[in-house]
Order: C-alpha cells, then structure tokens, then sequence
C-alpha cells in the first residue's frame, strides 16, 4: 500500500479551492498549503474577523497568496444558500470543495433550523452546500469534492427517523452520527456522480487524532478533560493531521470513492494511505435513505446529473 508522508503537493495554479472551517485548524492548514502551490483559496468561516485574520497570517508568510474570506454559518441552511448564491454569481469555476468544518460534542443545541446542531454543522450544511456549488464543480474536469470523517464514524448508528430527538442525547453518540452522516454521504454523492458519467468525484478523508481547537470540546467539563487528554498524548501536529485531506484533494492517483487517513495504529497518526470505511456506511440502501432524509431536512435537490 502507496503511503504519504511529506507536507508538498502538486502545483494547484489555475485551480480555486473552497475550504469551509479555513480560519483555524486543518482548514487553515490546507488553504495555506494550497496557496502556497498557486491556488486560489475562498476561505469559509463563520466569523469574519477569525476568517480575516487567517487570510492575514497568510499573507504575512505568502504575499502573493491568492485569498478570499467569505462568511459561512453551517448551522443556518440560509447562510448556505447565501454564501453558494456569492460564490455562483462571482466565481466561473470551482475545482476543488473541502468540506471541512465541524462542531465536535458539546450539549444538546439546536441548528438555526431547528436540527441537532452536530449533525446541522457536519452533515446537513455540507451536504447543501455540496449540492448548491455542484454546478461549477461539474463544468471543470478533474474536480473534487473532499468529505472529512473520522475514525468516530465506526461506532456511528443513523436511526434515520430520529436524528433531531433530544430525549436520551448522549455527545459522543451524536458526534459519531454526524461522523458517520458525513462517510455515507461521501460514498453515496462518489456513486451517484459515477453512475452520471461526471468528471467530478468524491473522495473521503479522516485526521486521526489532531491538535486542533476542537479538542476543547465536550458536553461536560470531564468529557473536555478526557478529550484534551486523549488528544495531548496520542494526536498529531494539526499540519499533520491535514495531510490526508491534502492527499486526496491534490494527489494525481487518487480515484473517486476512496478513502484516506493516517495508517498507524488505530489511525491515529502515521503516514496517510487508503483506509476502509466501517462496515455501518456500507450497509445497502442507507446511503439512498440518507440522501434522501437530507433532501427532506435541508430542501435542497441535487442537479439532475447526480439526483438518482
């Protein structure tokens, strides 16, 4: 098995890139490293001062860096619609979308439409955002959509008429839901794009464990503890842990539908290869039933191409 280890990519000149959650952790890493190989980067950040002042520090290290901050808010389907609407009316083409925010744990909270809010940031957001930008990603050969999983994922559960219940919420469960949300709906976008003969694809990625702000995460204040501790004695640099993003994003051998991570034990860290996704995200027909819950939840239909 071919695995990764360095920090370069391939040249990204004339490709621009869409990186929900760039302001901080592994998205800042990859808007950083994609610049610096000549993309053009659209930095998506809830909060604009945080998303400036990424673009800022990049351009303190790269001068010439081709960045933009643009405002995106997961957890609202109308922030979504707005930032897709921008990015379509400003931009002629779209080579490259990492969806690559989260919301990690946390106690029970509700999206700004109503939906539990690990799932709306992770899952819903994304898989509307996906749909709505599709149309520029579609007209550019070779382009990618690049899903961020973890190993959570595995010991996820989709009770697909439950997703929104408050009644019996435990954190980690509904992070592993929305973990596994978003790797059944990465194989199932690569499958239907496929099965349309698009010349975009789907690819899935996971960090392992990273040193990212999202270890400050927990819905109690011993769950923030474990979570810090557990991340501080096993997880990798946060440039590290954006290595399998980058991977799939940019490598030339990557074929759609694959999934990478890092290879260690427990894939926790080490160098980056080709992971398999848990036996749950390939049970038959949960991807179709997702897609279409999400269609529900989020009233967004895909293009024709890939609607299935």
């Amino acid at each position: 098995m071919r695995t990764w280890t360095s920090n370069e990519i391939p040249d990204q000149r004339g490709r621009t890139a869409v990186i929900t959650g760039a302001n901080a952790g592994l998205g800042a890493v990859a808007a950083r490293r994609l610049a610096a190989r000549g993309a053009s980067v659209v930095l998506a950040a809830r909060r604009l001062d945080a998303g400036r002042a990424a673009a800022e520090a990049i351009r303190a290290e790269l001068p010439s860096a081709r960045i933009e901050v643009r405002e995106l808010d997961l957890a609202s389907l109308d922030s979504v619609r707005g930032f897709a609407e921008g990015v379509r009316r400003d931009l002629d083409q779209v080579d490259l979308l990492i969806n690559n925010a989260g919301t990690m744990r946390g106690p029970f909270r509700r999206s700004a439409d109503g939906h539990e809010l690990q799932l709306a940031v992770n899952h819903l957001g994304h898989y509307a955002l996906t749909g709505l930008l599709l149309p520029l990603l579609t007209e550019v050969p070779g382009s990618r959509v690049v899903v961020l999983s973890s190993t959570e994922h595995r010991f996820g559960r989709l009770d697909l008429d439950r997703l929104d219940d408050e009644a019996g919420y435990d954190s980690r469960r509904a992070y592993q839901r929305a973990k596994l949300a978003n790797t059944v709906f990465g194989l199932e976008l690569h499958r239907r794009l496929v099965e349309h003969g698009s010349r975009t694809i789907a690819v899935l990625a996971h960090p392992g464990i990273a040193k990212t702000t999202l270890a400050r995460n927990g819905a109690t204040a011993a769950e923030r503890l474990l979570v810090r501790s557990v991340t501080a004695l096993l997880g990798q640099s946060a440039e590290e842990g954006a290595r399998a993003e980058l991977f799939a994003a940019t490598d030339p051998s990557v074929r759609g539908g694959a999934f990478f991570g890092p290879t260690g034990r427990g894939e926790a860290r080490g160098p980056v290869g080709e992971v398999a996704p848990g036996l749950v995200a390939l049970e038959t027909g949960l991807g179709e039933q997702l897609w279409h819950v999400s269609e529900r939840l989020t009233g967004v239909r895909y293009l024709d191409s890939v609607a299935a």
